[in-house]
């Protein structure tokens, strides 16, 4: 008679990891692997552009030095009153004007006293150009604006108005004129550049008191205008 042997405990299992069961690679990880991927393309990709069409060096930069001054400690005296293109300038030896208005004024008896009084000889009727009047100081009356042609190039502005009944130069400018503008009360003067392309514009304006430098700009260059009825810019 067989003998049935005594059946042995087997061994207890080991206890189970939260890992098992699972493949090598969770649901998360191909999504991982493919954004590696996608950020080593794009740095491929960028490499490989930076060396085409990236920034490349020039070399060393100009160096910037600052202005050098020279005579620093010299500087001009203010213009005296024959040479102050602003200075208010009584005319001698034309009568008064109790109006108050250039409208009332002779223009050639005016401008040729003005020009006499500086020691000069009156200009020919035919190179000066017609006289126009507007209100550049803002009191409502007119103002006296001259243009004598010096030479075929070069021209002399004057401006006069009336100041306690006194006939009185307030502007007197000498340039190449390439145009004369009034805009909002002030007085624009155009000269030619070396550049064909640009014109200087001066701007002046009354502050109550005189002329005042008010702006130097560029502006482009223009084609001369029309005349227009009535006056306008000369």
């Amino acid at each position: 008679m067989r003998r049935l042997r005594p059946r042995t405990a087997l061994p207890p299992l080991p206890a189970r990891s939260p890992l098992a069961g699972r493949s090598p690679c969770s649901p998360r990880c191909p999504l991982l692997v493919l954004s590696v991927f996608a950020a080593l393309t794009s740095l491929a990709l960028l490499a490989g552009c930076a060396d085409v069409d990236g920034l490349q060096s020039e070399g060393r930069a100009r160096d910037v030095d600052a202005p050098l001054v020279l005579w620093p400690r010299y500087s001009p005296a203010p213009p005296g009153r024959d040479e102050n293109p602003v200075a208010l300038v009584p005319v001698p030896n034309v009568p008064r004007i109790p109006s108050g208005t250039m409208a009332d004024a002779n223009p050639l008896a005016v401008l040729d006293a003005d020009i006499a009084a500086q020691g000069r000889t009156p200009p020919a009727p035919k190179a000066v150009r017609p006289p126009e009047l507007h209100d550049i100081t803002g009191d409502g009356k007119a103002n006296l604006i001259m243009a004598v042609d010096l030479d075929p190039r070069t021209s002399e502005l004057r401006v006069y108005s009336v100041r306690r009944t006194v006939v009185t130069r307030v502007l007197v400018l000498r340039g190449v004129l390439a145009g004369v503008d009034l805009a909002a009360g002030h007085l624009v003067i155009r000269e030619p550049t070396k550049d064909p392309r640009y014109v200087s514009v001066t701007d002046y304006v009354w502050d109550g008191h005189s002329m005042t430098l008010w702006n130097i700009t560029l502006d482009d260059a223009r084609t001369p205008q029309t005349p227009r009825a009535g006056g306008g810019s000369p």
